[in-house]
């Protein structure tokens, strides 16, 4: 049952992908990690930091695709993508993927481990992040069906044995993206879930951007509400899908996720007085 408001929204066209969306999905943060690894070695720790940045936040792109089945490939390449990211984020995509298809099913509600991150205080979200990257890896390793169990212990072999190489080695490059992945998973919590939940409730639960450099830096993850409506939708056509948001129930974007740059809002606050079940159009695993 769809909510009144998003009956008239066309989405159904953004579903398809072309070829060339499709490579730039599957190769998206592979420039990023091997040039984050080159200005490792070189000693350019600025530009090493920059292009890890852009790395990990193309990846969790990537990985947040693959949860959905968005990403443009088959099963099998959907798995083997998320087995490349887990061993280079260094945590388990197939625990978080379950755990982030339970915050569709209940965003924000009583089951929502993922999402109840965001009922913190800002500074705690912060200083607790390592405690939210370990919860949800091992809520992912404990619950669910026995195939993914099986999977997100795979993932965490890989992991362990990316980290014990990178210390028996001592090899630089690999000391330095196994410490600056650790540090990205503990802003995982807040910049990933706080972010684009915080000050939400089980009616809006989720906030969207819409300045420009801000999406660009951050490949389109902060058009969060419109995930959360069509999450069958590709994050490469989340822009389109806004504009039509925007313009036919712009009710559900009031709420920007960088509130100070954000531009007065075009549109008169109106209410939603009805929680929308949209968000369970795709959640195959």
């Amino acid at each position: 049952m769809r909510h009144p408001s998003l009956a008239n929204i066309e989405w159904q066209d953004l579903r398809q992908l072309r070829l060339s969306e499709t490579v730039y999905n599957i190769f998206l943060s592979l420039p990023f990690l091997l040039l984050s690894w080159w200005s490792a070695w070189q000693g350019w720790w600025l530009l090493a930091l920059v292009a890890t940045f852009f790395f990990f936040t193309a990846a969790l792109r990537q990985a947040h695709d693959c949860y959905h089945r968005t990403l443009g490939v088959g099963r099998l390449a959907t798995e083997l993508m998320l087995f490349f990211l887990s061993i280079t984020m260094l945590c388990s995509t197939h625990a978080i993927r379950h755990t982030h298809l339970n915050h569709h099913r209940d965003p924000l509600g009583d089951s929502d481990v993922e999402g109840n991150w965001a009922r913190l205080p800002w500074y705690q979200a912060i200083v607790g992040g390592g405690i939210f990257s370990m919860a949800i890896q091992w809520f992912g390793l404990t619950h669910g069906s026995r195939r993914n169990r099986i999977l997100v212990a795979f993932d965490m072999l890989l992991i362990f044995a990316v980290i014990a190489i990178a210390f028996i080695t001592m090899h630089p490059i690999l000391m330095y993206h196994v410490l600056v992945m650790i540090l990205a998973n503990t802003m995982v919590g807040f910049f990933a879930v706080w972010s684009v939940h915080h000050g939400c409730n089980d009616v809006v639960y989720a906030r969207s951007e819409r300045h420009l450099l801000i999406n660009l830096l951050t490949f389109n993850l902060l058009y969060h509400i419109e995930h959360h409506l069509f999450p069958a939708v590709p994050t490469n056509h989340l822009p389109k899908l806004a504009k039509r948001l925007d313009a036919a129930a712009p009710q559900w974007t009031q709420q920007p996720v960088i509130p100070l740059l954000a531009p007065a809002n075009q549109y008169q606050p109106s209410s939603v007085t009805e929680k929308s079940s949209v968000h369970s159009h795709h959640f195959d695993i």
